[in-house]
């Protein structure tokens, strides 16, 4: 067939199906190339839609399993539990730390006269009756009451202790201890022969009780075996176990201050400063002036030794200024009831040296929510980690204190916004000197006896370790009481 012939034969057109549908398009369908290019364009972000989403579920799954753990599936953690320090390993391999776990605390139980034979011992000597079990007699109250206390808090459920959030827990077996309490009242045996009346023959001898603790605490096994340095002995008041203390200088001491003590046998890094047991009744009233119409109260004796004859100086100062109450008195019902109102109605509160630095009356001011003023330059003062007491007191030193006019006008220039502030202050510490509060101060003694586990662990082992020498001064490789400290005022 000719090329010519081919070109001029075209196709007929053909009939459309009986039961086609008819388009309403006049166009004709697009070429088939023009739907090849968006389906392929729509497939394509498909897939990367799809490898994105997988993507993100990925890296959720990875932070999900790794970065936050699901507790319920998370490996158990290793606890490694070392003396006043808790340290966790944790399945990956990484250190870190935990909150501490309660310090053991073994409590040596005494022959009765050092403990409860104290207390029948006090009784007689005010004519108390004698009782078949000493353990009902109740313990007297008085100043340096915190040896009661934590006898109490030791004899307590182990339960209740934990619920009120104790940082330690009472062990029955020496072996777990990391700590020996020796629940001696030796503040009460001091004031045991106080109350007889004039004439009568003392039975009790403070003394020889000292003599025989310390007869029985070096016959123990455990006070031998590191020189007594993991034990915690209570001697409050600064007199109480004056005769003994170099044979119990190396245990943690619970003491009210330095005063009547060496620096070869306590000092800030190795003991613990007790708050006194306030005597007053606390003040449960808001913070504010209007009810407080005197400027400065104070109320005790009037004539103190040593650091304390300060007193007396004041007396002759302060006793004629306007708005000041100084007053003298003895412990008694009558007295404390007196010094309740005189603080609760006072703004400031004077608390100068005792005997030794330290005195109930600052104790007394915080719980009254009357802003302290101490004059006392060797004052050492309880739990000084966690309270600011520039936040809560007045500081004046001792010279300063004592020029004619100097006190009264520099508290006169305190404005009352600041008083407020040192009244909100002292509320917000208050539960510190507390000690019938479930989470005040014993509580917080057993925090601070807990803190020096790392340094019980540094002294025993480096006692095993030394070349013993004789020296003629003590090796007091530590900071000392404020002997040498700045003296500030406000």
């Amino acid at each position: 067939m000719s090329e010519r012939s081919a070109k001029s034969r075209k196709p007929k057109p053909t009939s459309p199906p009986a039961n086609a549908i008819p388009t309403s398009s006049p166009n004709p369908p697009p070429p088939q190339s023009s739907l090849v290019i968006p389906m392929a364009r729509k497939s394509s972000l498909l897939k990367q839609a799809l490898i994105l989403v997988l993507l993100l579920l990925a890296l959720y799954a990875f932070f999900t399993s790794f970065l936050n753990p699901d507790p319920k599936v998370d490996p158990p953690i290793r606890i490694h539990r070392l003396s006043g320090d808790t340290r966790v390993e944790d399945p990956s391999g990484f250190p870190g730390k935990a909150p501490p776990l309660p310090a053991k605390v073994f409590m040596y139980e005494l022959p009765e006269r050092f403990t409860y034979g104290v207390i029948r011992e006090h009784s007689a000597a005010r004519g108390g009756s004698p009782v078949a079990d000493v353990s009902a007699l109740k313990y007297p109250g008085h100043q340096h009451m915190a040896e009661w206390y934590l006898f109490a808090d030791l004899n307590r459920p182990e339960s209740e202790r934990a619920r009120a959030g104790s940082p330690i827990a009472r062990v029955t077996d020496p072996e777990e201890a990391d700590l020996f309490f020796l629940p001696v009242f030796s503040s009460l045996s001091l004031i045991v022969n106080q109350g007889r009346p004039p004439g009568t023959d003392p039975s009790y001898s403070d003394e020889g009780m000292q003599d025989e603790l310390v007869k029985w605490l070096e016959g123990q096994a455990y006070w031998k075996r590191n020189n007594g340095r993991d034990h915690v002995i209570i001697a409050q008041d600064p007199n109480a176990l004056y005769r003994v203390v170099d044979h119990i200088k190396n245990a943690i001491l619970l003491v009210s201050d330095f005063g009547r003590l060496k620096p070869d046998q306590a000092s800030l890094v190795k003991d613990v400063i007790l708050p006194y047991s306030h005597r007053i009744n606390t003040y449960n009233g808001d913070i504010g002036i209007e009810k407080r119409k005197t400027l400065l109260f104070f109320m005790g004796n009037r004539f103190r030794k040593e650091g304390g004859k300060i007193r007396d100086l004041l007396f002759q100062i302060l006793e004629n200024e306007e708005d000041v109450v100084m007053k003298h008195g003895a412990q008694s019902r009558e007295s404390r009831r007196a010094a309740s109102q005189g603080m609760h109605t006072s703004k400031f509160c004077l608390n100068p040296a005792g005997d030794t630095p330290s005195a109930c009356r600052l104790f007394d001011s915080i719980v009254s929510l009357c802003v302290p003023v101490i004059i006392s330059d060797s004052i050492e003062l309880p739990f000084e980690d966690v309270i600011d007491y520039r936040k809560i007191a007045i500081f004046v030193d001792t010279a300063s204190s004592l020029k004619r006019g100097f006190l009264v006008k520099l508290l006169r220039q305190v404005p009352t916004e600041r008083i407020l502030e040192y009244q909100k202050e002292i509320k917000e510490v208050k539960r510190y000197f507390e000690y019938g509060d479930p989470d005040g101060t014993v509580n917080e003694i057993w925090r601070q006896i807990s803190q020096k586990l790392p340094l019980i662990k540094l002294m025993i082992n480096r006692d095993k370790r030394i070349v013993k020498r004789d020296m003629s001064e003590p090796d007091c490789s530590c900071i000392c009481s404020n002997q040498t400290g700045v003296i500030s005022t406000l």
